[in-house]
């Protein structure tokens, strides 16, 4: 997934760590062959090729992936929605790395938009899936918390329920160390070249991802354009919300959270994780300071604690 992952945990049983290392390994790097928009052969950019109204057999892994998609989406009122690779790609941040032609991007803007809710139909019973229209499909927003969630997956398989795994900026974790202390990851502060500490938060068992604007942008004629789209704009993101952190069952859904609410905005963003008792903290930029906005959700201060 063009960056790296990591596994800390603890178990009293006796284990194989090399054995460890590939069966994890071989958990993300199924993820990636199946859901990246940078292998031209993943199953994902096949299905982006294959034209609407023909079914194509999908792993399990990948329609789980897609209709939880789909039900953030729909939850999100569409601030999160896949089926934005075209947008994606037009604004520099897919595989060309580059912007396409402005009048390009601008086109785009005024074309009817669908969403992957509207594009896809599934078979669940045959395990397969059809595009009803044209659409280019991203799942940079979810694919990466679902590698973490597989990453936990293999671990539980072994009997190990004490580990905090990680992908980048997304977590997993369960249990704790072995001298009763929970879990603690830092929250980045969203300055640019930057990687300092904002604060730290303490982790139960569950997931947590974050969403921003600092890492991934350009400048181009004097204006500032980050990775995240908007697909209600056809365009990136633009607002106050300089990055979102949430906490959820799983770190895809976490992922895919993140996103929805960094698009969103503060106002509406907290209203819809309230509503769907999110644990999120919303970094905004304020006069050119940083102010924190933090949502309590079903997480309780025993799961979670910010400084």
């Amino acid at each position: 997934m063009g960056t790296r992952y990591s596994a800390v945990l603890y178990s009293s049983a006796p284990h194989n760590t090399k054995e460890l290392e590939q069966q994890l390994n071989i958990a993300v790097t199924r993820v990636d062959l199946q859901m990246s928009n940078w292998r031209p052969d993943s199953e994902l950019m096949r299905l982006n090729e294959l034209a609407p109204g023909i079914w194509m057999a999908l792993p399990t892994e990948l329609l789980w992936v897609l209709h939880t998609a789909i039900q953030v989406g729909v939850e999100s009122a569409g601030a999160f929605d896949i089926a934005t690779g075209d947008l994606v790609d037009a604004w520099g941040f897919g595989p060309k790395g580059t912007p396409g032609i402005a009048s390009e991007r601008e086109a785009l803007k005024c074309q009817p938009r669908l969403s992957a809710a509207t594009a896809l139909e599934f078979d669940f019973g045959a395990g397969r899936v059809r595009k009803r229209h044209p659409v280019h499909l991203n799942l940079s927003g979810i694919a990466k918390g679902f590698g973490v969630d597989q990453m936990a997956r293999c671990l539980e398989g072994y009997g190990i329920h004490d580990y905090l795994v990680s992908i980048d900026g997304e977590f997993r974790s369960r249990g704790g160390k072995p001298d009763g202390q929970p879990w603690t990851v830092a929250i980045e502060a969203p300055r640019a070249g930057v990687r300092t500490a904002l604060g730290v938060l303490q982790l139960g068992d569950g997931g947590l991802a974050t969403s921003g604007d600092y890492r991934h942008f350009y400048e181009q004629d004097g204006k500032r354009y980050a990775h995240t789209m908007d697909p209600r704009l056809a365009a990136p993101v633009h607002n106050s919300v300089a990055s979102v952190s949430v906490l959820a069952p799983t770190c895809m859904l976490a992922d895919a959270w993140a996103t929805a609410l960094m698009v969103l905005g503060p106002e509406h963003g907290s209203t819809v994780a309230k509503e769907y008792g999110l644990s999120a903290l919303f970094v905004l930029r304020d006069k050119g300071e940083f102010r924190q906005v933090w949502i309590a959700g079903k997480a309780s201060q025993d799961d979670v604690s910010s400084s």
